[in-house]
C-alpha cells in the first residue's frame, strides 16, 4: 500500500473515531437513531463536572459512591431509598454545595435514545451503571411512591420509596 493511501486511510479513520466522540459514546446504540445529548452539547470540566448546554443544568459525572478519576468513574454507585437520596441535598463537591437530586424532567434530559444498556453518552458520563436513579420528583397518585429513570432503557416509571435506587446530583449552572 503507498503512503498517499495509508496517510487517507489513516486521516478518515481519525475523522470518524473524532466524530464518534463528539457526537458521543455507547455501549450498545441503535445507529438509525441521532443522538439526542451528543457531546458537543455538554462543557467538560476537569473536576468530574459537566454543564449540560442545553438545560443550563451542571451534573456530576459520576454516580454517587463513584470517585472520578480524570477520565472515568471508579467504584461501585450506591444504592439508596428515595428519602435517603433526597438526603443527598447539599452534597458539596467541586467547589460547590447546591448540590440536589434532579427531578424527572431533569433526569430524563440527560438519556440518550441511541443508547441501551445504558441509555447514557458514555463520554459524558462514563461507568454508568444501567439501571434506575431516583428524581426528586414524588408520583402524585400514590403517596409514597417517586418517579426514576430507567438507565438500561431509558424508560420513566415510579416505585414505592423504600426501593433501592441510584443516584447522580445536579445543580443550576450559574
Amino acid at each position: 500500500m503507498n503512503t498517499t493511501l495509508k496517510l487517507s486511510i489513516g486521516l478518515v479513520s481519525l475523522f470518524f473515531l473524532g466524530n464518534a466522540v463528539a457526537n458521543g459514546s455507547c455501549t450498545n446504540e441503535n445507529t438509525a437513531i441521532p443522538f439526542s445529548t451528543p457531546s458537543s452539547d455538554f462543557t467538560i470540566y476537569d473536576n468530574g463536572t459537566v454543564t449540560h448546554n442545553t438545560t443550563g443544568l451542571m451534573w456530576m459525572r459520576c454516580s454517587i459512591g463513584q470517585t472520578w478519576q480524570g477520565e472515568s468513574c471508579t467504584g461501585v454507585a450506591s444504592s439508596f431509598t428515595w428519602q435517603q437520596a433526597l438526603a443527598q441535598n447539599g452534597t458539596d463537591y467541586a467547589g460547590h454545595s447546591d448540590w440536589r437530586v434532579p427531578n424527572k424532567n431533569e433526569l430524563t434530559s440527560i438519556v440518550e435514545q441511541r443508547c441501551y444498556n445504558p441509555s447514557i453518552n458514555g463520554a459524558i458520563f462514563p461507568d454508568t451503571p444501567d439501571s434506575w436513579f431516583w428524581s426528586s420528583s414524588p408520583y402524585a397518585y400514590f403517596g409514597n411512591f417517586a418517579w426514576y429513570v430507567d438507565f438500561f432503557n431509558g424508560n420513566v416509571d415510579n416505585d414505592g420509596e423504600s426501593g433501592s435506587k441510584h443516584v447522580r446530583l445536579v445543580r443550576a449552572s450559574l
